[in-house]
């Protein structure tokens, strides 16, 4: 699909940082697939992925040319079999492009037909990353400037939150 993009990512938790980055996309997209990685390197998760896709779901509904769904393995593996060839990542400070840098170059060796998009953040959410979220949070701070409200009640429901 030549006007759709893969914007991968563990989203744990979404933030208002990924939500700008899908809403961008989707105004310069005709389809934008959310892609939650199941099984990444990272594994200090404190949502499940079923709580993470409907977490992606709920901060994406309305937008109707976003969908959302899991995946695990290579990214560029998962593109093949959706037979797309665009990745977007989402840029927050210099420290970030230069290990984006380095996957998409990797990326490309593996599979040159891959192209990968950077997309620099809002301003207002430049500081942000769901690490400091989780961070925050573990401590019992107040996250509710940085996720939806949703995910805010999880946390408050939920005291027993920890990063597994």
């Amino acid at each position: 699909m030549k006007n759709t993009i893969i914007y991968p990512g563990t989203f744990d938790p979404i933030t208002f940082g990924h939500i700008d980055i899908i809403e961008r996309a989707s105004n310069m997209f005709e389809k934008v697939l959310v892609g939650i990685i199941k099984h990444p390197v990272k594994s200090n998760f404190m949502f499940s992925i079923e709580e993470r896709i409907e977490f992606v779901k709920k901060s994406a509904a309305k937008f109707s040319n976003v969908e959302v769904e899991p995946f695990e393995g290579l990214l560029i593996h998962y593109a093949r079999r959706k037979n797309i060839r665009l990745v977007l990542r989402g840029l927050r400070a210099i420290t970030d492009f230069e290990y984006e840098f380095q996957m998409a170059l990797t990326n490309k060796k593996l599979d040159n037909e891959i192209e990968t998009i950077f997309m620099m953040t809002n301003q207002n959410y430049s500081y942000l990353s769901s690490s400091m979220v989780k961070e925050i949070a573990k401590y019992k701070g107040d996250i509710s400037g940085f996720v939806p409200d949703f995910i805010v009640e999880k946390f408050n429901a939920d005291n027993t939150l920890e990063v597994k």
